[in-house]
């Protein structure tokens, strides 16, 4: 019988993969701090897309409207986005950016956000404009009765991750920090 067993083993190629269930990076995206752009955590961020930090970051705008993005490594491994609704940036122009959104994601096979997130998607664009940053999540929100928008994109997710399902879960996380900074509840 271990002759058999031996050359069982013995015949088996070199090159040949064992099927896992598991993608080789398979950690939960979780919420601790630090925080990227103040919304983002940086183990969460690190592990979604399988690089090495801290990276640096810098952001311009208020915090009203504004982006951050991660200034260290090239290209732009992640941007924030982030709107709130002024007397600058109406409602009617939250509507408007949305439907602009609506449009290129949902035409690239966009997944809706589930509705807890209020409305948005999450979308892959290997090619085009937006390819160098092609994991892209949106949603917009309300928190303190005022309406919110989110973008997060990122430029890479690491081999195994489920890219579009990560970029939801590190939404959620956003959309929970967005509240807990700016004294608001998301949703409300």
């Amino acid at each position: 019988m271990s002759a058999v067993i031996l050359f069982a083993v013995a015949c088996t190629p070199e090159d040949s993969a064992i099927s896992t269930s598991t993608p080789v990076n398979a950690g939960a995206v979780v919420d601790s701090g630090p925080y990227i752009c103040k919304l983002v955590p940086e183990k969460a961020f690190l592990l979604v897309s399988g690089t090495n930090g801290p990276p640096g970051e810098k952001i311009s705008g208020d915090e009203a409207n504004g982006n951050c993005w991660t200034s260290n490594i090239a290209p732009k491994l992640l941007e924030v986005v982030w709107m709130q609704e002024t007397p600058e940036s109406t409602r009617g122009y939250l509507d408007e950016v949305m439907e602009d959104r609506r449009r290129v994601f949902t035409r690239h096979g966009a997944a809706v956000l589930p509705s807890d997130l209020g409305e948005g998607f999450a979308v892959y664009f290997p090619e085009g404009p937006f390819s160098d940053q092609p994991y892209q999540v949106t949603a917009r929100f309300s928190c303190g009765g005022k309406g919110r928008i989110i973008d997060l994109n990122v430029a890479q997710v690491a081999k195994g991750r489920d890219g579009i399902r990560d970029m939801i879960e590190l939404m959620r996380i956003a959309q929970k920090r967005y509240g807990q900074l700016y004294k608001c509840t998301p949703g409300e």
